[in-house]
């Protein structure tokens, strides 16, 4: 089962969501929204995971914010994971974000708090098992810096393209190796 993770703002019902469900299909693919509210997100996936893993083989898929929460995750509960251009300092990145957002897919608008960031820091993983990691990257990123994931994620399968954007130009053209890895 692929478990997906979704970026800040964005929600289960995402281009990338729709996109691996069309591929995948809604009883391989499960695409929870989550609170933008990060120990709220954490809780609400660590419930989901405990709940299906003794049921379904996991393989996390985090996207931007989503990377960052599937390497904690993963690290945790020893599950693989593929990331799509993932924060590696979410942190720092979203400082820009305190204040009052608004949701990509539902039209809501919420706040993004100080508190939000510092809970952030919780959730970081220093040392990873490069092994459990297929890390997708887009040189052209214009939200997120690619070199600090090639940093942090350098011994795990690293596929860079270059140009494309944060939100992974042609990620359709994924779908194959993202079964591949899922599978491996």
């Amino acid at each position: 089962m692929l478990f997906y993770i979704h970026g800040f703002g964005s929600s289960g019902f995402s281009h990338k969501a729709t996109l691996l469900k069309q591929y995948f299909g809604e009883k391989e693919l499960f695409a929870p929204s989550l609170s933008h509210i990060p120990d709220l997100a954490i809780d609400s996936l660590e419930q989901m995971i405990r709940q299906l893993h003794p049921y379904h083989d996991i393989t996390l898929l985090g996207s931007s914010l989503g990377g960052y929460y599937a390497t904690y995750l993963s690290h945790k509960y020893d599950i693989k994971a593929i990331l799509v251009n993932p924060s590696v300092y979410p942190y720092k990145t979203l400082a820009k974000n305190i204040g009052m957002n608004h949701s990509y897919h539902d039209s809501s608008d919420y706040g993004f708090i100080q508190g939000h960031i510092d809970a952030l820091k919780a959730y970081e993983v220093e040392y990873i098992n490069a092994k459990k990691f297929l890390v997708l990257l887009q040189t052209g990123d214009e939200v997120l810096d690619y070199k600090e994931a090639k940093v942090k994620y350098h011994d795990s399968r690293l596929l860079i393209e270059e140009g494309g954007n944060h939100s992974f130009e042609n990620f359709e053209r994924q779908m194959a190796l993202i079964e591949k890895f899922s599978h491996s």
